[in-house]
């Protein structure tokens, strides 16, 4: 499926040589013919797999950064219904992306093109699909994360990004991986999430009175902590969980006799939380709306995190 880019000057840039030419002297010469740098397939049951774990559908935008024969797009395509494209610096690959796209009869829906990943508009993706060499995911994290929408998912074959961990990862046996001794590979998987560092304020009845809270939240890619107050008395977070732009918090203030515990959930969008609330003590249990507002904006802490520095990068 893909074919991996880099070219470079540098300890870095070295290491991926390294490991590039190790990929290259055990494809098949079959795929070597498409062009000067590593060209792996990825094995059907492995596009099958991460499709499947994307949980990509008729609704979904699929695009696959180093798209090699396209047979992640074509699959999308013809599998799932999704529409999408694929980019690729071999144009040899390209043009049989698109003639097998045509062949299997979703050239209307699974397109190809000759193209640099990092001059590629992904905005409109609701799945992106890689399988790049390590220091390219690390290069490339910075692009998908300003760019990708939150709720978006990614899926990767063989490597991870680094500091910013899985939602998911397996390890699935791959008999037709043409790299590598064990026939084994990995499957990781994300989904962006929306920025919601900083303070958050929203008023709930309860207790026969309604209270002002604060919520600051802290956030290094989808792992958030942070600090709740209510009505000016400190709670204990019990549970705290972000993914894409769903956010839930459960959480407890112990006041004597007036105890509650607060189980909230809600979407994320424009500066503004909206879902449901329950609220639950000694005189029972309310089921509110919630809205919360943010009052105080603070950078993602891995927004701070630099991509390796090679000289052929440009983000």
């Amino acid at each position: 499926m893909n074919r991996t880019l880099f070219a470079g000057k540098g300890a870095g840039a070295w290491r991926a040589y390294v490991l590039a030419a190790a990929l290259l002297a055990a494809v098949p010469a079959s795929s070597e013919d498409y062009g000067d740098t590593p060209y792996v397939q990825t094995p059907q049951n492995v596009v099958d797999k991460m499709l499947e774990i994307a949980g990509v559908g008729p609704r979904d935008y699929v695009i696959d950064l180093g798209s090699g024969d396209g047979r992640m797009i074509i699959t999308a395509a013809k599998k799932y219904g999704a529409r999408g494209f694929g980019v690729d610096l071999d144009k040899r690959l390209v043009v049989l992306a698109n003639k097998l796209a045509a062949k299997a009869g979703v050239a209307d829906r699974a397109v190809f093109y000759q193209r640099d990943l990092y001059k590629t508009d992904i905005s409109r993706a609701t799945v992106v699909t890689i399988y790049l060499l390590p220091e390219v995911n690390l290069m490339v994290r910075p692009k998908l994360l300003a760019t990708l929408k939150p709720g978006t998912r990614i899926v990767s074959h063989d490597y991870d990004m680094g500091e910013w961990t899985p939602d998911l990862s397996l390890v699935l046996d791959a008999p037709d991986k043409p790299v590598g001794r064990d026939f084994k590979s990995k499957v990781f998987y994300w989904v962006v999430p929306a920025k919601v560092s900083g303070k958050w304020r929203w008023r709930l009845p309860a207790a026969g009175k309604s209270e002002d809270s604060e919520l600051t939240l802290n956030q290094m890619f989808q792992k958030i902590d942070g600090t709740l107050t209510v009505g000016g008395r400190g709670a204990r977070i019990e549970e705290l969980k972000l993914s894409g732009t769903s956010i839930s918090l459960a959480a407890s203030v112990n006041d004597g006799e007036a105890a509650l515990r607060y189980e909230l959930s809600g979407r994320i969008a424009n500066g503004r939380i909206e879902g449901q609330a329950r609220v639950s003590g000694n005189r029972g249990a309310q089921q509110l709306a919630w809205k919360a507002t943010r009052t105080e904006f603070i950078e993602p802490a891995h927004t701070a995190l630099k991509p390796p520095s090679y000289p052929s990068y440009q983000q």
